[in-house]
C-alpha cells in the first residue's frame, strides 16, 4: 500500500542541489528565532513593569514562542530541514511578535523590533509583492496590538499614530527588500552572461584549434604521401628502365627475354596497383597507405615477386614457404610493399652475401623473414631505424623512408614488425602478420 503526504504539510525539497543552501537558510532562520525569543525573556526579566500586571500571560506567550522555537531547531538538526512550509512559520512569527508587542507595553515595546525580520523573510521567500501584503497586514495588527496594549495613559490618537509609522515602515522595508532581490538578480543574470559568453568563446577557440590542427595533420598527411609515392615508384620505375633499354638493344634472348617480359609486367600490375592507391588517397582522409584490397595471394608467388622488384639477383636469393603451395587472403599490394622495402634495405646492406625470404602461415597468422649478413644494427636503434626520415650507415643523409614506409603499412594490417640481431652477423628483419588462409576459389 502507499501513502500520499499533504503537500501542505511537507514542502517539496527542489533540486538535490538545493538542499544544502536550503537547510543552512533553515538552520539560521531557527537560530534567529531563539534569539528573538532570548530577548523577550530577558525583557521580561529585567524589566517585569513592561507587561503591566500580565506578567503571567507575557511569561506563557514567552514560554510557548521557546518551546516551539526549541521544536523547530531539534526538527532542523534531526531531519535536516523544518517539519512544514517555511511560509507558514514565518507567519506564525509573525503572529508570535504581534502578540508579544501588545503584552509588553503596546508603543513602548522593543519586541517590534522583530517585526522587520517577519517581513525581511516573507519578502525573500514570497516575493515583492507578497512582502508588501504582509508589511500591511503586519502593520495592521500591530496598531490594533498598540491600541489594546499600550498604557491608558497615551492618548488614541498616538497610538494610532504610532501604527500608522510602524506600517509605513515595515512597508518601506518590503519595498526595500523587493529593490535589493531585483539587483542581485540582475547581478546573478549578468553573471550568467558574462559566463556563458566566456563559455563559448572557449568553446569557440578549442574548435579553431581543433581545426588548425586537422588542417596541420592533414597538411602532413598529404606531404608523407609525397614522401611515399617518390619512394614507392622508384624501384620499379628503375627496373622498367633498365628492362626496356635491355630489350630495346636487344641484349636480352631466351630464358632471359622471357623473364624480362615477365618482371615488365609484373612492374606494370605493381605501379597500377600503387595508381590505385593513389586514387583511393585522392577521396579518403589523406592516409599515405591507400584502400585495403585483400585478395587470395600463394606465398611463393609472393616471394618471386618480391625478389624480383628487390632487384636481388638469381644468385643471392633464399625463398622459402612452408607449407608449400600455402596461400594467405591479404591485401598483396601493402604485403609486397613492405617485404620488398625489407629485401631491398638487406640487399644494400648485405655485398655479395645471399638474402633469405622466409614466408610461412601456421592457420592464423603469417610469419615473414627477411635475413640478411650487413653490419647489423648498433645496440638500441632497432626502434630508431623505423622511425621517419631516419638513415643510418652508408644511407646517412638519404630521405630514410623505406623502413618507416614497411612500419606504417604493418601498422595498418595490424601486424607487428620487428628488428633483431642475426646470429653469425647481420640482421632479421620479422613480421608477424594476422591473416587468414586463402580459400579455395577466393578471388
Amino acid at each position: 500500500m502507499t501513502t500520499r503526504s499533504d503537500p501542505a504539510a511537507v514542502p517539496d525539497p527542489g533540486p538535490a542541489d538545493q538542499l544544502p543552501e536550503r537547510t543552512t537558510e533553515e538552520r539560521t532562520a531557527v537560530v534567529l528565532r531563539l534569539c528573538v525569543v532570548l530577548a523577550a525573556a530577558a525583557l521580561l526579566v529585567l524589566r517585569p513593569e513592561v507587561a503591566r500586571g500580565g506578567t503571567a500571560l507575557a511569561g506563557a506567550l514567552i514560554v510557548s514562542a521557546a518551546v516551539y522555537a526549541a521544536v523547530l531547531a531539534a526538527a532542523s538538526a534531526l531531519r535536516g530541514r523544518l517539519p512544514v512550509r517555511p511560509a507558514v512559520l514565518t507567519g506564525v512569527d509573525g503572529v508570535l511578535a504581534v502578540v508579544a508587542c501588545g503584552l509588553t507595553g503596546g508603543t513602548a515595546s522593543p519586541m517590534a523590533a522583530a517585526l522587520p525580520l517577519v517581513v525581511i523573510a516573507i519578502a525573500l521567500r514570497g516575493g515583492e509583492r507578497v512582502g508588501r501584503v504582509a508589511a500591511l497586514v503586519l502593520g495592521a495588527a500591530y496598531t490594533v496590538a498598540v491600541l489594546l496594549g499600550s498604557s491608558p495613559a497615551l492618548p488614541v490618537l498616538d497610538r494610532v499614530l504610532a501604527g500608522l509609522w510602524w506600517t509605513g515602515f515595515l512597508f518601506a522595508t518590503a519595498v526595500l527588500v523587493g529593490v535589493l532581490v531585483r539587483l542581485l538578480e540582475r547581478q546573478l543574470a549578468d553573471i550568467a552572461t558574462t559566463r556563458a559568453r566566456a563559455e563559448s568563446e572557449h568553446e569557440r577557440y578549442l574548435s579553431e584549434r581543433a581545426l588548425r590542427d586537422r588542417l596541420v595533420s592533414e597538411g602532413r598527411a598529404r606531404l608523407d604521401g609525397a614522401r611515399v609515392v617518390l619512394h614507392e615508384f622508384r624501384t620499379p620505375v628503375a627496373s622498367l628502365t633498365a628492362l626496356s633499354a635491355d630489350l630495346a638493344a636487344e641484349r636480352l634472348s631466351g630464358d632471359a627475354r622471357r623473364t624480362a617480359s615477365r618482371l615488365l609486367a609484373d612492374h606494370a600490375a605493381h605501379l597500377q596497383e600503387m595508381l590505385d592507391g593513389l586514387a583511393d588517397l585522392a577521396v579518403t582522409d589523406g592516409s599515405p597507405l591507400g584502400r585495403d584490397r585483400p585478395r587470395a595471394v600463394p606465398l611463393a608467388e609472393l616471394a618471386d615477386g618480391v625478389l624480383d622488384a628487390a632487384g636481388i639477383a638469381a644468385g643471392r636469393r633464399r625463398p622459402q614457404v612452408e607449407p608449400a603451395g600455402a596461400a594467405v587472403h591479404c591485401d598483396p599490394q601493402r604485403l609486397r610493399r613492405v617485404l620488398t622495402n625489407l629485401a631491398e634495405n638487406a640487399a644494400r646492406h648485405s655485398g655479395d652475401e645471399p638474402v633469405e625470404l622466409y614466408l610461412a602461415h601456421d592457420g592464423t597468422a603469417l610469419t615473414a623473414e627477411v635475413r640478411d649478413r650487413g653490419p647489423g644494427l648498433p645496440a638500441g636503434q632497432e626502434g630508431l631505424v623505423t622511425a621517419k626520415g631516419v638513415a643510418l650507415g652508408e644511407r646517412r643523409g638519404t630521405a630514410g623512408l623505406g623502413l618507416w614506409i614497411a612500419e606504417a603499412l604493418v601498422t595498418a594490417m595490424d601486424g607487428e614488425l620487428t628488428l633483431l640481431p642475426r646470429d653469425g652477423g647481420g640482421l632479421t628483419a620479422r613480421l608477424h602478420l594476422p591473416v587468414p588462409p586463402s580459400r579455395v576459389g577466393e578471388p
